[in-house]
C-alpha cells in the first residue's frame, strides 16, 4: 500500500475510490434486482477445498437435495468444493439453484451446477453478503475456513443486533463445530460475559439433513411466519 501511494500519490488514490462507488452500486443494483425474484431459498456455506469424496461435500448434497424438496431454493457461493455440492442437490432435486460467484486469485470458479439465469459474478465481498442475508430464509454452515467463519459470524451479529430478523443458522457436524461451541459458552458467556445466554440459542449444531430441514421447517411454523418473499 505505501508503495502504492507513493508511485500513484495520494490524490491518485483517492479519485480512483471515488469512481469505484459507480461499481459498487452496480453490483448492488444488479444483486437486488435479479435476487429479488428467486422465491425463498436456505443458503449453504462450507469449505470451497472439499472434494467429491468427502463426507460433507456428500452431505451438503443431500441436505440441498431435501431443502428443494421442502420448497425452498438453495444459495452459495457459486464455487467448488461444499458450494458445488449445495448446487448439486438442489440441481439434482429438481430446485432453485442459485450462486454467488466472487472473484479470487485462486480457488473461485463457477460450478456446473448453478442454474444459467441465477449465476451471479461479484468483485466485492461485501456486496455478496449483503445478498446471502437479504434473500436467505435460513443458513446451513458446513466445515469451512476463513470465509465461511467470517459469513456465519456476521449473520449472528445482525440478528443478535436485530438489524435483520432472526432466521435458523444450522451447523452442520458436530465434530468440527463442538470446539468453537464450548469456546462461546464457556469464555464468551460465562467468563467474559462478551455475549448474553441467549445469544447461543442463535446457533444449532445438527449432524444429519433431517434434522436440518426439522430445524428451518419448525422454525417458520412454529412463529406462524412465511418466508420473506
Amino acid at each position: 500500500m505505501r508503495k502504492e501511494i507513493r508511485e500513484k500519490g495520494w490524490n491518485d488514490l483517492k479519485t480512483n475510490d471515488s469512481w469505484a462507488t459507480f461499481k459498487i452500486l452496480s453490483e448492488f443494483v444488479m444483486g437486488f434486482e435479479r435476487m429479488s425474484r428467486i422465491g425463498p431459498c436456505v443458503s449453504i456455506f462450507g469449505s470451497a477445498r472439499l472434494k467429491p469424496d468427502n463426507k460433507y461435500y456428500q452431505l451438503a448434497t443431500e441436505v440441498a437435495g431435501k431443502i428443494v424438496e421442502n420448497g425452498y431454493g438453495v444459495i452459495t457461493g457459486g464455487g467448488p468444493g461444499i458450494m458445488e455440492a449445495g448446487n448439486k442437490g438442489a440441481h439434482l432435486g429438481g430446485g432453485t439453484s442459485v450462486g454467488l460467484n466472487i472473484a479470487l486469485p485462486f480457488e473461485q470458479h463457477d460450478n456446473p451446477y448453478i442454474d444459467s439465469d441465477k449465476s451471479l459474478d461479484f468483485d466485492y465481498f461485501f456486496a455478496r453478503k449483503v445478498m446471502f442475508v437479504k434473500y436467505s430464509q435460513g443458513f446451513v454452515v458446513m466445515p469451512g475456513g476463513f470465509g465461511t467463519l467470517d459469513e456465519l459470524f456476521e449473520a449472528i451479529t445482525l440478528i443478535q443486533t436485530k438489524k435483520i430478523g432472526r432466521f435458523p443458522i444450522i451447523l452442520m457436524g458436530s465434530e468440527f463445530w463442538e470446539g468453537l461451541m464450548d469456546w462461546i459458552k464457556s469464555t464468551l458467556d460465562k467468563k467474559f460475559f462478551t455475549i448474553s445466554p441467549e445469544d447461543i440459542d442463535l446457533l444449532h449444531v445438527v449432524d444429519t439433513s433431517d434434522e436440518a430441514v426439522q430445524i428451518i421447517n419448525d422454525f417458520y411454523n412454529k412463529y406462524s411466519l412465511s418466508p420473506n418473499f
